[in-house]
Formats: C-alpha cells, structure tokens, sequence
C-alpha cells in the first residue's frame, strides 16, 4: 500500500514539475532575452521551487546558524544524494547561480533554461573546468552567489554517508576570499532515493545553513575543505541518527 502511495505521489509531484516550468517558462525566456535581465529568471526560479513545495505539501524547514548579508557573495557547499537537492537549493535567497553537469543542457527547455541562466561544466574536460571557474567567479565578482554540490553527482552508495569533495570550490575560495556557507540536506535521500525508482516517499524536509566559513583564517584550501565536509557530515549523521 505504501508503494502505491508514493507512485501516485510521485506522478502527481511529476505532473506538478512539469506544468509550473510550462507556465513559468514564457517569463524565463523573457528575462534570458531582454539584456542585465538574468537576474530576474533566476529570482523567478527562487519562487518557482517555494511554490512547487507548497503545491506538492512537502514542507521544508530551513534552520539558519547565522544571519546571511544581503548583497554580500557566497559560495554554497552541499552534500548530493538525490535529485531533489536541485530544485530545495532553489531555496537559497539572494542571486545565485547553480554549477552543474553539462549534461543538464540536453533537457528539452529545462536544459535551455540552465545554460543560459546557470553555469554547466563539462567534468571530463579540463578547458570546460577552466571555463566554468571563470564564468562562477565573474558572478562572484558580480556580487552573485554560487551553488557547487563538491561530491561531483550523485555517487554515494551509502548515503548519509558523503564521499570525498573536489577541491575546485574550495580553491576558488582560498583565491578569491568568497566565503563557503556550507549547506546540509538531511533528508533528501529518504525522500527521493536515487534506487532508480523515482519514488517520492513524502517526509517533511530538512535544510541546514552553517555558518560561513572565512576562507582567511584557514592555512590552505585542503582545511578548508576538510572543515566545510565536517560540518555537513556530523550533520548528516546527527539528523539521521534519531529516525
């Protein structure tokens, strides 16, 4: 009974996806079009992902350590063990563009939407990281924010459980003195696991933003690496512990 619940569940969330990025869609290509209007699409995408949890009753807590400074640019790190963390980071307040797989561009319309409002990085190619790091930090530079997910995909076989981060983020951070907010989402692989079944199992939600790390006052981009995976593993393992 419980998998006939969460298969109706999953098309009903599935149909709801689908028909608010058609209505929203219009507006999007109209802010992709008109020149300095980005901005706004992706402001667009803020209020799509509140709206598109609200419509599929799924309630999201988000818990904030610290107060985040308006205007001010940050580099958000978070852990990924499910297709739902994209549309939950839409959460993030302020501007900020997401870093994801090139492979996002193939998407009809949500694809196009991505490439010209987002950054995507082609992972297998050097010249595509070098670009990408310099299109993040131009929307640094901008004062935007950027969301890189440094586990590189999905590829945990034992979530809560993290593997090991890349480094580019961090180095960007060291470089250019961005502060890293690291972000947990703690139950997002319960929710929708990624088993190859796309069942949305419905459970309220959970989002942890720490307090930013200051990239000054560690001595390399390795501690600050291990210090960012730190935070959001204990977080990991201390929200899942009590279920």
């Amino acid at each position: 009974m419980g998998n006939v619940f969460a298969r109706l569940y999953s098309i009903y969330a599935g149909l709801i996806f689908i028909l608010s990025f058609l209505l929203i869609f219009p507006f999007i290509l109209i802010c992709i079009w008109i020149p300095g209007c980005k901005k706004y699409g992706r402001k667009i995408n803020r209020y799509w992902a509140r709206g598109y949890f609200i419509s599929i009753f799924l309630p999201v807590s988000m818990h904030k350590s610290a107060a985040i400074e308006k205007g001010k640019s940050y580099i958000y790190i978070a852990n990924h063990f499910s297709y739902l963390d994209i549309a939950m980071m839409g959460l993030i307040p302020g501007d900020v563009l997401f870093v994801g797989k090139a492979s996002i561009r193939k998407a009809p319309l949500f694809g196009y939407y991505f490439k010209k409002l987002h950054i995507a990085v082609d992972r297998d190619r050097l010249k595509s990281r070098a670009e990408t790091m310099k299109h993040a930090d131009q929307a640094l530079q901008s004062g935007s924010s950027v969301i890189i997910f440094p586990e590189g995909g999905i590829f945990t076989r034992n979530p809560p459980e993290m593997i090991p981060f890349k480094n580019g983020a961090f180095r960007m951070a060291k470089e250019k003195q961005i502060p890293i907010i690291p972000v947990t989402l703690s139950y997002n692989h319960l929710i929708l696991p990624d088993d190859g079944k796309l069942l949305l199992h419905w459970k309220p939600a959970k989002m942890v933003l720490h307090n930013p790390l200051l990239p000054e006052i560690y001595d390399s981009e390795r501690a600050l690496l291990e210090k960012c995976f730190q935070v959001i593993q204990d977080q990991l393992f201390a929200d899942n512990s009590i279920l």
